[in-house]
């Protein structure tokens, strides 16, 4: 392989801040992945983190966006969305009731990949599903 050459495959997306944007960001994977085993999960993943960016932060603002990227390697199906912070705190996984109307997004999130990652910057966070191609070389038991 030459030296400039990667086998990871990245795509990046923003979008406006308005919640019909979370339908396009879940088509929009979809087509990148049709195919995957993974399409299905990176979709639910995708819509939840979308949400949530709109719900919980300035991105659901005035105008605010949030940006997606997907990136794809013969090992990992990385899901990752940025928001425009406004928050006093950063994205956190709380494992709520059954029953509760909200807070169980990141959790569900959580429950579904391999790895989550939550990265701060000055200008927002940036949440980062990982799911492994191999279910044995992630967090969770084949």
């Amino acid at each position: 392989m030459h030296e400039y050459t990667s086998e990871t495959r990245v795509w990046g997306l923003t979008c406006p801040g308005f919640p019909e944007e979370v339908s396009r960001a879940r088509r929009w994977t979809r087509d990148i992945l049709r195919g995957s085993p993974l399409a299905e999960d990176a979709e639910l993943i995708v819509s939840e983190l979308s949400a949530n960016a709109i719900l919980h932060t300035a991105s659901g603002q005035g105008a605010g966006s949030f940006h997606l990227a997907v990136a794809v390697s013969a090992q990992v199906v990385a899901v990752s969305v940025t928001d425009d912070g406004g928050t006093g705190t950063a994205p956190k996984v709380e494992h709520q009731d059954q029953e509760a109307e909200h807070g169980r997004g990141l959790g569900m999130v959580s429950v579904i990949a391999h790895r989550v990652v939550v990265h701060d910057s000055d200008g927002g966070h940036t949440v980062t599903a990982e799911l492994f191609t191999d279910a044995r070389t992630g967090g969770h038991p084949c």
